[in-house]
């Protein structure tokens, strides 16, 4: 294809990306108030961000900067304190777990459901971009199945047998696979929320990454098959600090990015992680919930087909989100499929493994937009939780009459948070993209026209989000 073509499809694209409805509110938490500029101009301003940012590192970013970037060790961890965090990450899981089956099973009154779904699903998180990846340190899992292998090595006196090879060619599909099945419970399933069957689900979670670290490894299921550990990692490599053998080592923002492992199924998790928002923000729209929309149109599909209507309804929310995961999936593809065709080493696959990591902060960027204040705000709640989990009326902390204050940001603030992060969001993953086809191709000039397509993407993807944002409102 000729550059004179890729500007005619990327303005296209710009054109399409425009033409997108206004973007609005916050998760459903808040309604926007009146803003003090047009709304058609933050879908301008957030294009023309785009376009200046690939202008700027076509001119002034030559050579590669984020590949192989230095680090240093900021300090050292006792390994009491890394036994200590592995031990309050179990008794979190735990006090989670007794208080999904002992507690009430009104989901507001009990501790499991605000847990998962707020702290650790979107908390964790953004937590892990700020201070790397927390996730690995507290992991109760993780935790248990190395204290049994160090108790086993000291009393016993004997090695653990070694591990089984863990399966390139399956990778972490395992882990896509994981978070999709989250999102399917957490986005589908009528018993989302129910206390109980969120408990016995995270048990027999922690029991089968436990059967999965006795054969294959801790360090390699964690790291390939562990849903949670993998995904929150991939926002880990965005951070300035870096957690290793019980160091703590320094580096500039986004220089991990590049280290993301590239190996089979490591596109797919990010795809699935940015569909599982992305589905999250739509299911909440007219377009989707309204009546006569597709949700309903597609229960009534399924419904001719026999099934009763619960089922039918779960079956439609169901091909929603597979379809989400599918749209995701077919820009990014479209993506590469363009820079392919300025040529080098290797196919489609492992150029779209290659550049998987671009796709990092577009993740975060999502979670941003979609759950800030969701953390904000059901955040807050954690405080009286903590002290009733059960829901019975306790006060172990004295905290149980605390109420959730939402004059902490207004919905306008929120707004501008989600814009922010959807804008900073993909103008990261374009420097990403920039310093990678530096590394691909060797004439800097044609590693800048093949991202004439990775910044089609970006727009396509900001586009998204910001369409998402204006449907959850509606």
């Amino acid at each position: 294809m000729s550059s004179q073509a890729a500007r005619r499809g990327l303005a296209g694209v710009a054109g399409a990306a425009l033409a997108f409805p206004a973007p609005a509110s916050a998760h459903g938490i808040a309604q926007r108030a009146d803003l003090p500029i047009p709304e058609w101009l933050f879908a301008w301003g957030a294009a023309l961000a785009l376009l200046i940012s690939f202008a700027a590192l076509a001119l002034l970013w030559p050579s590669p900067r984020l590949e192989g970037a230095r680090e240093r060790v900021l300090l050292r961890v006792p390994r009491g304190l890394e036994v200590l965090a592995g031990v309050l990450g179990l008794a979190a899981f735990a006090a989670v777990v007794y208080s999904g089956l002992a507690g009430s099973q009104t989901a507001t009154a009990n501790l499991a459901p605000t847990a998962v779904f707020v702290i650790f699903w979107v908390g964790i998180p953004l937590a892990s971009v700020v201070a790397g990846d927390v996730f690995a340190v507290i992991n109760p899992w993780r935790s248990v199945a190395r204290a049994v292998s160090w108790l086993v090595t000291r009393f016993d006196g004997v090695s653990m047998p070694a591990p089984l090879p863990y399966p390139e060619r399956v990778g972490r599909w395992p882990a896509a696979v994981g978070i999709l099945l989250f999102a399917w419970f957490e986005l589908v399933s009528t018993s989302r929320e129910d206390p109980s069957t969120l408990a016995l689900l995270a048990l027999a979670y922690a029991a089968i990454m436990l059967v999965g670290m006795a054969l294959y490894g801790i360090d390699a299921w964690t790291r390939n098959a562990d849903a949670f550990a993998a995904a929150f990692g991939l926002f880990a490599l965005l951070a300035p600090l870096r957690w290793d053998s019980r160091r703590l080592y320094l580096r500039a923002p986004l220089t991990g990015a590049p280290g993301m492992p590239a190996g089979a199924g490591s596109v797919a998790l990010v795809c699935v992680v940015i569909a599982a928002t992305s589905f999250d923000g739509f299911s909440q729209g007219s377009l989707w919930t309204g009546a006569g929309g597709l949700a309903e149109r597609f229960a009534n599909a399924f419904g001719d087909l026999g099934l009763g209507r619960e089922a039918a309804v779960q079956a439609a929310y169901s091909a929603g989100l597979i379809a989400v995961v599918l749209l995701i999936a077919g820009l990014y593809r479209a993506g590469i499929a363009g820079m392919r065709s300025f040529g080098g080493d290797g196919d489609s696959t492992a150029l779209a493994r290659r550049f998987a990591h671009t796709l990092v902060p577009i993740a975060l960027a999502y979670v941003v937009a979609h759950y800030f204040s969701l953390l904000l705000f059901q955040g807050q709640a954690v405080s009286f939780l903590v002290s009733d989990p059960l829901g019975d009326g306790s006060d172990l902390f004295g905290s149980a009459g605390s109420t959730i204050d939402y004059g902490l940001i207004s919905a306008t603030g929120i707004w501008y948070v989600q814009v922010a992060a959807l804008v900073i969001g993909h103008v990261a993953g374009l420097v990403l993209a920039h310093d990678r086809a530096l590394t691909t191709w060797s004439d800097s000039r044609t590693a800048t026209r093949s991202q004439y397509w990775m910044l089609a993407v970006m727009i396509a993807f900001t586009s998204l989000g910001l369409w998402l944002l204006s449907a959850a409102s509606q």
